[in-house]
C-alpha cells in the first residue's frame, strides 16, 4: 500500500489547525499542498484522535490485515485437503 508524504503527527497537527479556526479550509489545504477531499478524508478517520491513538489504529489496521491474511491461507490449506480426500474416495 502506497504510504503518504504525511505522518500521523503531521496530519494530526494539520487537524488541529482546522479546529482552531484561524483559516478557511481551503486557505489550509493550499498551505500544506493537499487537496480538500484528501483532508475531509482525515478529518473522517483520524478527526478527534490524538497522535498515540493514531499510531494504535495503524497498528490495529496492520495487524488486522495479518490476521486476515492468515486466515486465506488457512482456508485454503482446508480446501486443497478436502480436494484431496474427495480423491481418495
Amino acid at each position: 500500500m502506497r504510504r503518504g508524504k504525511y505522518s500521523e503527527e503531521q496530519i494530526v497537527k494539520i487537524l488541529r489547525e482546522a479546529e482552531r479556526g484561524d483559516q478557511t479550509i481551503g486557505a489550509l489545504c493550499r498551505a500544506h499542498g493537499i487537496s480538500e477531499v484528501t483532508f475531509y478524508a482525515w478529518r473522517k478517520k483520524f478527526g478527534g484522535l490524538s497522535v498515540p491513538d493514531v499510531k494504535r489504529l495503524r497498528e490495529f489496521e496492520y495487524e488486522s490485515a495479518q490476521l486476515k491474511r492468515l486466515l486465506a491461507d488457512r482456508d485454503l490449506e482446508i480446501d486443497a485437503l478436502k480436494k484431496e480426500l474427495a480423491k481418495k474416495w
